[in-house]
């Protein structure tokens, strides 16, 4: 709501966004990874008390809210803490659960790993993911973090030069964007397999396929019937070349 459509209209949740109104902010909430909501030098608890009194949350429904959210984060031994003390990770945990404290139906994650290490980004993935089954609210994530999109969209918006160059089911946008699929063989000695696609990788007795995927059988049955075969996977193509090939085009 921070920005008015320069054609077009926007609506969620039945309003305007670019109108702002209270009705429709007490049903949203966003949190965004470069940025910071809690007070820096109180606990996070004070400030989710000061977010009980802007959303008018009845005393005995935040608190087991709170403490709901609090305890599926594992976050117990944070919230008492000033939130300048904690690392960036812990800072995004609480802050996360501030967002979810008035138990919005709709929330915009901007980033919501970014900078984190491995494992608090795993953890950020699955929480967000449980909330979002387990309430039923809509997630709108903006990422560049492609294991953020896999581990939480199933369905996906790509925008390249300012236009709309893909919309629909994630599982399907590889199939949509790229013929191709990518078969990984492991053989007993090395071989030439050239014939059989392009080569893009070679590593010992190890080669990566480039293979047409109305080929993908054909190719592997021929593999299986010509060499001795110790290993062998098919994929579709890494989701970051699909995007990429994506953007390339929505660019020219």
């Amino acid at each position: 709501g921070l920005l008015h459509p320069s054609s077009g209209t926007v609506k969620a949740l039945g309003y305007t966004p670019a109108e702002r109104d209270h009705r429709y902010l007490r049903r949203v909430a966003l949190v965004m990874g470069n940025r910071r909501s809690l007070a820096w030098d109180l606990p996070a608890l004070d400030s989710y008390e000061l977010r009980r009194a802007i959303y008018s949350i009845p005393p005995e429904r935040f608190r087991t809210t709170r403490d709901e959210l609090v305890d599926r984060f594992g976050i117990g031994d944070l919230v008492s803490k000033p939130v300048r003390n904690l690392s960036l990770g812990e800072r995004m945990k609480v802050e996360l659960v501030g967002s979810l404290l008035h138990e919005p139906e709709l929330l915009f994650l901007d980033e919501p790993t970014l900078g984190l290490d491995v494992s608090t980004q795993l953890q950020l993935r699955r929480f967000i993911a449980e909330y979002g089954r387990r309430t039923g609210a809509s997630v709108i994530l903006t990422s560049h973090y492609m294991a953020d999109v896999q581990a939480l969209a199933e369905r996906v918006i790509v925008i390249a030069g300012g236009r709309l160059v893909y919309e629909g089911r994630f599982d399907e946008l590889a199939t949509s964007v790229d013929s191709t699929r990518i078969l990984d063989v492991t053989l007993t000695e090395p071989a030439d397999l050239s014939t059989f696609g392009e080569v893009i990788d070679v590593a010992g007795n190890r080669v990566r396929l480039r293979i047409e995927r109305s080929a993908t059988a054909r190719t592997t049955a021929r593999l299986m019937s010509t060499f001795d075969v110790v290993d062998l996977t098919v994929a579709d193509p890494p989701i970051e070349e699909v995007v990429a090939r994506l953007f390339d085009a929505g660019a020219e």
